[in-house]
């Protein structure tokens, strides 16, 4: 299967580029520059964005990279979030072909570091208590607890969300966000964790052949299932579905997404996109059952 790995050397140099390069170019080592709100490129901000900005106010600094603004209370917690982010955007537009050097618009990401105020969040917000992160149009609002050292690949996660929205609006459907989501930061973060030494692998759960879900119903769905197993299910499945597609013409899949981002049926889409290899969604589904309930899933390339 043919992926889109980057080197230890071209990771190492965008965190040299997003550490030391703030708005406009300044040179900061070392840490985020921050400015004023209203000197921000984009410093609009969203009805959901002002509800985060009022939780202690005088609490939050601002600050920009080439894709995003964050909003953050300290500046060595917002640091790390934006290599992060930046290098998660840039392998995300890289391994879509997608050229936004020329977009003026930038997604903003609030961070939170206080339980306290993200649950006060929560309540200003509407938000479901057990919610930890929202994407929501176009802006990122995640809690980032300082005491660990290792936050996971929960970023990266968010930011795929973030970027799929930029890249194509808010149509694609449930269980390709999500399977999108989780194979990119299941790939990319082994990528970031390598190239600061450490023994990353990407990782994929494999599905139980009782609780496979016929592809109908995947696709279909348009809220989370009910059930926690289901909810795992649901989401390994939809990772593993990702992985398949990219892997028989990661070309094809672009189009693919673009496809169904504009409304498309699930069918409709295989059939424009993959039609030469997968005659109808049975046949679909009769292959990609082996590979989504194997530990192990061989190449497939040809």
């Amino acid at each position: 299967m043919r992926w889109c790995y980057l080197t230890v050397a071209m990771v190492s140099l965008l965190t040299l580029c997003f550490m030391a390069h703030g708005a406009g170019g300044t040179p900061a080592p070392g840490s985020l520059p921050i400015v004023q709100l209203n000197e921000l490129t984009d410093h609009a901000v969203s009805p959901l964005g002002q509800a985060a900005l009022a939780i202690n106010p005088s609490q939050w600094k601002h600050a920009e990279t080439a894709n995003f603004v964050y909003h953050f209370a300290d500046n060595f917690i917002a640091t790390p979030v934006s290599v992060e982010a930046e290098f998660y955007y840039s392998a995300i537009a890289k391994e879509l072909e997608r050229d936004t050097s020329h977009w003026e618009r930038k997604s903003h990401i609030y961070i939170f570091e206080k339980p306290e105020d993200w649950k006060a969040f929560q309540k200003n917000a509407h938000l479901e208590p057990w919610t930890g992160g929202i994407q929501s149009g176009g802006d990122l609002f995640i809690v980032r607890n300082p005491r660990f050292k290792f936050k996971g690949r929960s970023l990266g996660h968010e930011v795929a969300h973030l970027v799929l929205f930029r890249f194509f609006g808010n149509g694609i459907p449930l269980w390709l966000n999500e399977g999108y989501a989780e194979d990119v930061s299941s790939r990319f973060y082994a990528s970031f964790m390598r190239a600061r030494n450490y023994d990353s692998k990407p990782l994929s759960s494999s599905v139980a052949p009782v609780d496979y879900m016929p592809l109908d119903t995947l696709t279909g769905a348009p809220t989370y299932p009910a059930g926690e197993n289901q909810v795992f299910t649901f989401y390994a499945e939809s990772q593993r579905l990702v992985r398949f597609l990219m892997g028989v013409d990661a070309h094809r899949f672009q189009a693919f997404i673009d496809d169904l981002s504009k409304g498309a049926r699930f069918e409709s889409a295989l059939q424009r996109a993959f039609g030469g290899r997968f005659m109808s969604l049975d046949a679909l589904d009769r292959e990609f059952k082996s590979y989504a309930t194997k530990d192990y899933v061989p190449s497939l390339q040809k």
